[in-house]
């Protein structure tokens, strides 16, 4: 995967798997996804994925 889709994808991962545990948790309303517990579990193994991405793209071809 090249650089800048694999930061781009991370960076959107990250963004999603937050906004997923704000719902889970219930601070963002408005959703089915509002106060289900699963989302305030999978929203940071997104971003956590979504974290992993942006280290591994921004080392370049030293993480090879």
């Amino acid at each position: 995967m090249n650089r800048p889709l694999a930061v781009g994808l991370g960076g959107l991962l990250v963004v999603v798997g937050a906004v997923w545990t704000a719902q889970g948790l219930g601070y963002l309303t408005g959703s089915p996804m509002t106060g289900v517990t699963l989302w305030a579990v999978i929203g940071p193994l997104v971003a956590l994925g979504g974290t992993w991405l942006l280290v591994r793209g921004g080392r370049g071809k030293a993480g090879r």
